[in-house]
């Protein structure tokens, strides 16, 4: 069976604060535990009001604390806003607190606006040195040499599995050449989803990391009782990306009963660009569609994005979804129990 996990948005509401967001998103991650979900991813995020997952290793740390088992990591860190040794400081530590249980999904867009990029003393020239800023990364978590003089403490020695995360083409051929697991980001940017797997399946070379290539896919699926009520629960996420095209970004806000009254045409072409590969519906509905995207994908495994207002209606959804996926293998009749 495709492996289920999930990238929580840490989505701060205009009825949860960001401390309500972090023990939400911790919450979220042991009822996954429960309901076999493989690992909880969350990213890095700045300068955004309504996502408290900024300090990504602090919240990973929190997530991973309230856990077990379920492997928790990112997905990503935007590697090009930060000096490796940092990074592979702050995971080394993470991988000494919850070991065997820490990923680390890399990305190359500075995942910001420019001010923000300055605020953090970055530049976009940073993202042209994303390859060899992989490749000294590896060298921190792998175990130190005789008299190497330079170490990330207390890294060395963990070998924490690093992703490579991508929207595009670019992001496959790296991880292909590397060896590394690739996750494509088509909850949000679905254009190059087919090509970019292609790429990597046909380029991949194996690696101390990874013998044979791992393809992820992000995908949003909100799953309720009817179509109805998920479409009606899915507007929360539809707002998001309008107001993202309006510059406006703020709380998540509630469902509408009617997404055509909030977005204009251009609007919705847009957004409904960005979010066509996503599934949302009945249980049923739910199970068709993750059959279909497997198939049509090969994923060894899906990212599961269910941008629901409600925190009980959102651990609803992600039960109903795993209960869907896992239908999969069942009879028809067992399905349907």
């Amino acid at each position: 069976m495709t492996a289920l996990s999930i990238l929580d948005l840490v989505r701060v509401t205009q009825d949860t604060d960001a401390r309500g967001a972090l023990d939400n998103s911790r919450d979220l991650a042991g009822h996954a535990e429960r309901w076999g979900y493989q690992r909880f991813w969350v990213a890095e995020h700045h300068n955004m009001i309504g996502i408290a997952s900024a300090a990504t290793s602090v919240v990973i740390g929190h997530i991973a604390a309230g856990t077990k088992t379920i492997r928790v990591g990112a997905g990503g860190i935007m590697l090009p806003n930060h000096a490796p040794i940092v990074i592979a400081e702050q995971f080394g530590t993470l991988a000494r607190l919850f070991p065997g249980r820490i990923d680390l999904g890399l990305g190359r867009a500075p995942g910001t606006d420019q001010m923000t990029m300055r605020a953090l003393r970055r530049s976009l020239q940073n993202s042209d040195n994303f390859p060899q800023d992989i490749q000294e990364l590896q060298a921190y978590f792998a175990p130190a040499a005789a008299g190497q003089r330079l170490q990330a403490v207390p890294a060395a020695g963990t070998d924490v599995p690093l992703w490579i995360l991508g929207s595009s083409t670019y992001g496959a051929q790296l991880a292909a050449a590397l060896g590394l697991p690739y996750a494509f980001a088509s909850h949000f940017a679905p254009e190059q989803l087919l090509h970019a797997l292609q790429i990597y399946h046909q380029h991949f070379e194996p690696s101390e990391q990874s013998a044979k290539p791992h393809a992820m896919v992000g995908v949003n699926i909100i799953a309720a009782d009817t179509d109805a009520e998920a479409k009606r629960l899915w507007t929360t996420q539809q707002m998001s990306f309008t107001n993202m095209f309006r510059g406006t970004r703020g709380l998540s806000a509630p469902p509408i009963d009617d997404i055509e009254t909030y977005w204009a045409p251009a609007e919705k072409m847009q957004a409904m660009g960005m979010l066509r590969r996503s599934i949302i519906g009945s249980k049923e509905t739910v199970r068709a569609g993750i059959a279909a995207l497997v198939e049509e994908t090969g994923a060894d495994e899906l990212m599961i994005v269910s941008d629901v207002y409600d925190h009980a209606t959102r651990l609803k959804s992600y039960e109903m979804i795993a209960e869907a996926a896992a239908g999969l293998n069942k009879t028809p009749a067992e399905a349907t129990c």
